[in-house]
């Protein structure tokens, strides 16, 4: 009796596969050029972050854009990267860095 019941057990032929389809079927979008005030901006936010903060990062990874939360285990500034647990990102890939205690920049014109 229990061999018959294995026949209806769910069977993944091609493993992987809906994995697959599911990786294609993302929009792939392009980079967005930040402009110069964004950058100074964003460069003004950066400067104040520490090791151990807690931050929102949206930033570009592999052809999307994405939010990655969480406490800042590593801030290198000679090599331009930054890791949020073990999540390496570029500074160049930052779209935008949000805390409630970084202060904003402002521009006076």
């Amino acid at each position: 009796m229990s061999d018959r019941a294995r026949q209806f057990l769910p069977f993944d032929a091609l493993k992987g596969f809906k994995e697959a389809i599911k990786k294609r079927e993302k929009i792939k979008v392009e980079k967005i050029e930040i402009s110069e005030d964004l950058a100074v901006e964003l460069s003004y936010k950066l400067s104040q972050i520490k090791k151990g903060m807690i931050i929102k990062v949206i930033h570009y990874d592999d052809g999307e854009y994405i939010e990655t939360y969480g406490m800042v285990s590593e801030f290198n500034e000679t090599f331009g990267y930054l890791k949020i647990v073990k999540t390496k990102i570029n500074f160049s890939d930052i779209l935008d860095v949000q805390n409630d205690k970084l202060k904003e920049f402002t521009i006076y014109y």
